[in-house]
């Protein structure tokens, strides 16, 4: 393993790691060896294999980002479906999320239990009318929602394009790099204080206006809320557009304020 070696980039169904010394073949023969995996298998192998040869991976992307979350954002909120009766139900979450269940039958209420969250609430038919719950600690919390039963998942969030950070490392984001930075609390709690030349985008807004900072895909771009739980949600909504360097405010402007940081009106 004295060689060096090439890993050439990703396409489609199949990965080409060629071990290929640079100097031109392997001694005695001039044989380029090379290895067709494919990526079902590779993404659970890749970053072991890769480690043994002494080779940092370099297909981050290829490995699974984490676990598939339930439901649609809408507004600004997770919805979650739950079937009238289905037992064993298995929903995950990000922590942060503020989830809404839909219920099968419209017409009439339900009531949900989640005794580790004590939550113990009445939800109306009309989703619009139905209260929203802020998933603020993780961990897997067994429900009760009607008939139905099972368990709730809730995880943080991770992403290769996304990164919480401390109100310190913002500041020297700020002061470095001059990302965009972009508040997602509600136009009441910005006039009362924000984070000078701040862009105000409510949480319940994004989806419908992120057009409107587009232009920052490719660029870096700080988000903050309240306490890092709303970022959190419109950081999803981002990278789910395609922006690509997003830096979460882990406890946000409340955070920020205890760590003497400036906030203008």
């Amino acid at each position: 393993m004295g060689d060096n070696y090439r890993i050439f980039p990703l396409k489609e169904s199949s990965i080409k790691l060629a071990l290929m010394p640079l100097a031109g073949g392997v001694r005695g023969g001039g044989i380029n060896r090379c290895i067709d995996i494919k990526v079902p298998f590779i993404m659970f192998t890749l970053p072991l294999f890769l480690v043994l040869l002494g080779i940092s991976p370099a297909f981050a992307d290829v490995v699974p980002k984490g676990p598939l979350v339930s439901g649609d954002i809408v507004g600004g909120f997770r919805v979650l479906n739950v079937t009238d009766g289905s037992q064993g139900v298995n929903l995950t979450v990000y922590r942060g999320d503020y989830i809404k269940f839909k219920l099968a039958e419209p017409s009439t209420e339900t009531v949900l239990s989640i005794p580790d969250l004590s939550i113990q609430q009445r939800l109306p038919g009309n989703l619009d009318e139905a209260p929203y719950f802020k998933m603020e600690k993780s961990g897997v919390f067994p429900f009760v929602l009607g008939t139905a039963e099972g368990s709730i998942a809730v995880v943080d969030y991770r992403q290769a394009n996304y990164q919480e950070v401390t109100s310190n490392q913002a500041a020297e984001l700020i002061r470095n790099i001059a990302p965009l930075v972009l508040d997602v609390r509600t136009p009441g709690e910005y006039s009362r204080g924000h984070l000078k030349d701040s862009v105000l985008i409510p949480l319940q807004q994004l989806q419908a206006r992120w057009q409107e900072i587009a232009g920052h895909k490719d660029k870096d771009l700080l988000i903050y809320c309240a306490t890092g739980n709303r970022s959190t949600v419109a950081a999803k909504i981002l990278i789910d557009n395609g922006f690509k360097r997003i830096f979460n405010l882990r406890q946000g402007i409340s955070g920020w304020e205890r760590d003497k940081g400036p906030v203008v009106q």
